[in-house]
């Protein structure tokens, strides 16, 4: 796993954006897809909001998907794959770049077909423990006109990033805006935020 995570790593060093191909194994990729449709099916999703959870905003103006947190209480175990593969991502990540990280947290994100989330950042204005966002995706088989990309504002220009399953993108919180383009059919993905608490 080493060498993906320096993928994901040295492409963030190069480009403020790191990307990686099959971060999430094929096969965990397809478990976690499997439990996101099982627990939409049952209703366990939420509309997100924008803000924290004291100041938190539901406007389908500014975004539409749906989310379920991660937690290991849960005791899933394609879940509690996932966090194994985080914790070993977040010692590499602070054992080569002395980043500090100390926690994360992570939620299904289910953007129906029509969805999307407009132009933000991830860091709360009243909390800045949110230092690297991931977002990894959860969608098989996915095609250009699907639409859906994750659009990065960079200073001059603009960067469309399609929602590969097992891709994995990871930027700073508090410094790169972004958006995720309207969606023409279902967009599944994990996304979290590693922490400095």
């Amino acid at each position: 796993m080493h060498t993906i995570f320096n993928t994901l790593i040295n492409s963030f060093i190069d480009n403020n954006v790191g990307i990686a191909q099959n971060f999430l194994p094929e096969t965990l990729a397809l478990h976690l897809k499997e439990n996101l449709a099982a627990l939409y099916a049952n209703k366990e999703f939420r509309h997100a909001g924008t803000g924290n959870d004291v100041l938190s905003v539901k406007n389908k103006l500014v975004r539409s998907d749906m989310i379920y947190w991660l937690d290991k209480k849960h005791n899933n175990q394609y879940e509690n794959d996932f966090f194994e593969l985080m914790d070993l991502f977040v010692s590499h990540l602070n054992s080569t770049c002395y980043t500090g990280i100390t926690g994360y947290e992570f939620h299904y994100a289910l953007y129906e077909t029509g969805s999307f989330y407009t132009k933000h950042l991830d860091q709360f204005r009243t909390n800045d423990s949110r230092k690297y966002s991931m977002i990894l995706y959860l969608n098989p088989d996915w095609k250009k006109p699907d639409g859906g990309e994750l659009r990065i504002f960079h200073n001059n220009s603009t960067q469309d990033i399609a929602p590969l399953n097992g891709t994995s993108v990871f930027f700073k919180s508090s410094e790169l805006e972004h958006e995720v383009l309207l969606t023409n059919k279902p967009r599944m993905s994990i996304t979290g935020w590693l922490k400095v608490d």
